[in-house]
Order: structure tokens, then sequence, then C-alpha cells
């Protein structure tokens, strides 16, 4: 019995002294991060500063970059192409009000996150990435599968609808049109296969709480709501911690129908009264698609309800262009049914 007891001590050590490492190593990768990132941006503004010394400044400031490229190469190695330094300026011109940041804005981001945010035209497209990724310590790769998939714009495309759930954020802020799904490896037409996607989504329920956005939990798939008389299944269920409601998804792999719209508004009626804990929010409704009609949406409880939502899915990455290209035509189709 010693022994085991000795044994189970020793265990413990030794879990304790390999979280304490863990820790500790992320901390000073972060740390190291910071620092870094800000020293880049620090030398992207000595460069505009000894720019604007120079005279004829387009031939200055490349002179002035490649030999700062030599010397620097020459002092600490690779790291320091032209190409690089260049980044640093962009980096200073884009972000010049970089030293207002507050260090949790920044502490989870490297000098890649920045890179790929760079990148972007929209100035509230890049706050809102820097905001994000930070908070929710996106890696470099999802931050840029967000990015390629359009998440802001996306979300953007929701937020004409009305609705405020009282004393909590906007529901709109958590619903996207369209949601994209290509991590599931489906075929793009599903039609009448329902059980298919679901199977995958919760195959790869990870990927797909990420899309969803924040506050996601997942809590449960075909949950029976029973009533005196009758049983009905809901696909997907999951709960918003922000938002402190249930959402419940119902998924349709064809256009989107009255009869689905009538389906899901029972559904959350049922939910509300059966389900829905002291405390929580209404529930909301979202009808996960391939295709619908935003006249359909105009006439039905869709158009005024703070509680139904309805979002088209794509089992493929759109390109920027096909994306910009989706949301104006949801843009345009919105105001004619206004």
């Amino acid at each position: 019995m010693t022994s085991k007891k000795t044994l189970k001590i020793e265990q413990q050590f030794f879990a304790d002294i390999r979280d304490l490492l863990r820790v500790g190593r992320e901390t000073a990768y972060r740390s190291v991060n910071t620092v870094m990132v800000k020293t880049y941006w620090q030398i992207g503004k000595r460069i505009v500063e000894q720019e604007q010394q120079g005279k004829t400044r387009a031939e200055y400031g490349e002179y002035l970059i490649v030999n700062l490229s030599r010397y620097l190469t020459d002092c600490f190695g690779k790291g320091f192409s032209v190409a690089n330094l260049w980044n640093f300026k962009q980096f200073y011109l884009i972000f010049s009000d970089f030293e207002q940041f507050s260090t949790q804005r920044v502490e989870n981001l490297s000098w890649s996150h920045f890179r790929l945010i760079m990148r972007l035209d929209n100035e509230k497209e890049r706050h809102y990435y820097i905001q994000e990724a930070s908070s929710q310590n996106w890696s470099v790769r999802l931050l840029e599968r967000n990015i390629k998939s359009g998440y802001y714009r996306r979300l953007l495309s929701s937020q004409s609808k009305p609705g405020m759930l009282e004393n909590t954020q906007h529901p709109t802020e958590f619903i996207k049109d369209p949601y994209v799904l290509e991590f599931l490896d489906v075929p793009e037409d599903l039609t009448g296969k329902e059980s298919v996607l679901e199977k995958s989504i919760i195959s790869d329920l990870q990927k797909f709480l990420l899309e969803l956005g924040k506050g996601f939990s997942f809590i449960a798939r075909q949950m029976r709501v029973s009533t005196e008389t009758s049983h009905f299944y809901v696909d997907l269920v999951f709960y918003n911690y922000l938002l402190k409601c249930f959402v419940i998804v119902d998924l349709k792999t064809e256009k989107l129908t009255h009869q689905d719209i009538g389906q899901m508004d029972m559904y959350v009626r049922m939910f509300d009264e059966l389900k829905r804990g002291e405390g929580d929010n209404p529930t909301l409704g979202i009808i996960l698609c391939s295709d619908k009609d935003e006249a359909m949406v105009k006439y039905s409880v869709l158009k005024e309800s703070k509680q139904l939502f309805a979002s088209k899915y794509k089992t493929i990455l759109p390109t920027e262009k096909e994306l910009i290209s989706f949301i104006e035509q949801e843009n345009r189709d919105m105001d004619l049914g206004k």
C-alpha cells in the first residue's frame, strides 16, 4: 500500500513539474512574440522616418532598404530580406496606431498573424481579425482559413435583420450567411442526404463549433422534444453562453420551404416552453439550407422574428470573387424583399 501511495504522489509531482514547464514555455513564447512584433513595427517606423529625409523618396527608399537588408543580414543572418523589410514598413504604415493597442489585443498574435491581416484593405476588417484572433487564440492556420472563407463579411451579411436579446449581445453577431463547411469533405450536392450532413458535422464537431462562432457548446443531436401526444426530433442542439440561450439547428439539403420555416418556428416555441431554463434567453433557431428564396423570407415569419434565422451552407471554400458576388446578390435580394 505504501509503495502504491508513494508512486501516486511521485506521479502527481512529475505532472506538476510538467505543467509548470508548459505554462512557462507558453508564457515565454507569447512574450517573445509580443516583443518581436513591436520591434518590427518600430523598425518600420524608423525606415519611414529615414525615407522622409531623402529628396527623391522613391529612389532613396529602395536604396535604403536594399542596403539595410545587406547590413542586417551581415549582423544577424537570415530573416532580414528586402521583402521582409518592406513588410515591416507596411506594418507601420497600416497600423500607425499600433502603440495604442493594449497588450491583451496582441499578446496571442505572432508576426505571421499580422502578415495575413495586413493584406486586407478594409480597416474595420483588419481590426476585427486582430481582436478575434487574439481573444479567441486563433492559430495562424485558423486565421488564414477564416480570412479566405470571408468570416467577417459573412457576419456582416446577416446584420440587417432586426432583433435584440434583452441584456445580451446582438444575436446577428453570431449568425453567418453563408456558413462555409469545406472541412466536412462531403459532396457539393447533398440533396436528400440530411443524415450524411449531420453525421459529417458530428464527426468534425470541433471545426463546426469554430465556424459557428464564439460561445457555442454542443448539447445533443436528434434531441427528442415530446408533447403529451407527439415526439419531435431536433437535428442539432447547442447552448451559447454569451447569448445565454439554446440554439437549435435544422439541416436541410434542399431549397428552403414554408414547411421548413413552420417546423422551425414550432421547434423554437416548444423548446422555449419545455427546455428553456430560468435565466435563459429565448431560444434561437437556425435553418441551415442549401438555398433560399428571399421573397419567401419576406413573406414568412422569418422577416420579423427575433428568434428565427435561415442561412445557406457551402461545402466548398469559395474564392474571394465568388464570396463577394454571393454577398452582393444576398444584399440585392434583401433590398428587393424590403
